[in-house]
């Protein structure tokens, strides 16, 4: 981590607007907005969806998912009970990475994308980590 004095001052300017928080709270969460929301108005599909990647009783985990989806969404960005939105959208993403993107039994192209897409969901999980570290640090402020 830098120490503040390397940080260029346009920089800290920028970072310290409010509503830059509010935007990257909000983007690091869009996609499960966007996700609950489609599965919310297509829960056939979102069934379909739970049960192609054998998660049962799929009715089950998709109603799980869009609650999680939207609930931890919506904590995240109002910055209330953070550990538990965030915590919530980095169990489903695990559970996600887990069944959707087995690169270990896949070979070709397809091992390709799929270590890719979990390793972008590994880092979505970190940055769920850091809102969290971020909200608990301003709290204690």
């Amino acid at each position: 981590m830098f120490a503040k004095s390397d940080m260029p001052s346009w920089v800290a300017t920028i970072l310290s607007w409010s509503w830059v928080a509010a935007a990257a709270r909000i983007a690091l969460v869009s996609a499960f907005l966007i996700g609950g929301i489609q599965k919310a108005l297509d829960f056939p599909g979102a069934v379909a969806e739970q049960a192609h990647f054998g998660l049962q009783p799929a009715w089950l985990w998709a109603t799980a998912a869009i609650i999680v989806e939207l609930g931890g969404s919506a904590l995240v960005i109002l910055g209330r009970w953070v550990w538990l939105g965030a915590g919530g959208l980095g169990v489903l993403t695990a559970v996600a990475m887990l069944t959707a993107n087995d690169f270990w039994a896949k070979a070709g192209h397809d091992r390709f994308l799929a270590v890719n897409a979990f390793f972008e969901h590994l880092g979505l999980i970190a940055g769920l980590v850091l809102v969290t570290i971020l909200s608990l640090r301003s709290q204690s402020a």
